[in-house]
């Protein structure tokens, strides 16, 4: 891989995991198109870098709030802060549950070529439509932002459902959760930064499950990705993720999701095509 594929994939990988346009189904696409043929482990490799570089993203962009949930959950202050981060907790059963046990069938059994991510494509683009016309009042104004309750222990348990299906490539997970949480009528406001919060636990245990196949797999002739190219993957990814983060939460406030879902369509009819 050369420094100017990671610095594409980075940059896709960054602006993918918040968009709900699916990062893995993205991903995907571009390799395609860049025509990188890399052996799995060193898909693997890269992919734990970038991805672990969109977990940093969401903590520094949603710092202030993440301190806080820290600071009440490990002193267990059992306020609002506290349950917040329960329900994020329980959001993750069901993906974790997928996650070990079903993770493998799964991969084997849908595969990951370009007509899986076409089909899924369009699936984002239903949910994103359905949570858009949802979301607007009789007279075809959208609802604020702030209207709507908050997020209720079974919205979490669902929305974490919703989650687990994400593991398909052109799933969105982002696009998922969001439109489902506003499908419950859950503020448009607290959604997304439920959303984005609830990813880093899974995030950072399918990479260490990643780093578990890779340190268990037996060593071939392969050689490993360069580390300055595996960097320039880390900051693309990490630098267009805080941007994309931030332009995410400000677009689901203002209700103009239908515009990724339109997206959606076009690159899922694109990749249906391209077989």
């Amino acid at each position: 891989m050369e420094w100017l594929d990671a610095l594409i994939l980075g940059i896709v990988q960054g602006l993918a995991e918040y968009l709900p346009i699916s990062s893995s189904g993205h991903l995907e696409i571009f390799r395609q198109i860049l025509g990188i043929d890399l052996p799995a482990e060193n898909i693997l490799q890269f992919d734990i870098i970038v991805h672990a570089a969109t977990v940093c993203s969401t903590i520094v962009v949603l710092w202030p709030l993440f301190f806080r949930l820290c600071k009440s959950f490990f002193t267990f202050k059992r306020d609002y802060d506290f349950y917040y981060v329960c329900k994020i907790l329980l959001s993750c059963i069901p993906i974790g549950i997928v996650g070990l046990c079903f993770k493998d069938y799964v991969e084997s059994f849908f595969g990951s070529g370009l007509t899986v991510v076409g089909i899924c494509l369009l699936v984002t683009a239903a949910l994103l439509s359905f949570a858009h016309f949802s979301g607007k009042k009789s007279d075809g104004e959208m609802r604020k932002a702030d209207s709507g309750r908050d997020i209720t222990w079974l919205d979490a348990f669902v929305i974490g459902c919703a989650q687990s299906l994400a593991v398909l490539p052109g799933l969105s997970r982002s696009g998922t959760t969001i439109a489902t949480g506003i499908l419950l009528g859950d503020k448009r406001d607290k959604v997304a930064s439920f959303s984005f919060l609830m990813v880093i636990i899974p995030i950072l245990g399918e990479a260490l499950l990643d780093v578990k196949d890779m340190l268990t797999a037996t060593p071939g002739e392969t050689a490993p990705i360069s580390a300055g190219v595996l960097l320039i993957g880390f900051v693309s990814s990490f630098l267009v993720g805080c941007a994309a983060c931030k332009w995410m939460i400000a677009l689901v406030n203002k209700g103009k999701m239908i515009w990724f879902a339109a997206y959606c369509v076009l690159m899922g009819v694109i990749c249906l095509l391209w077989q």
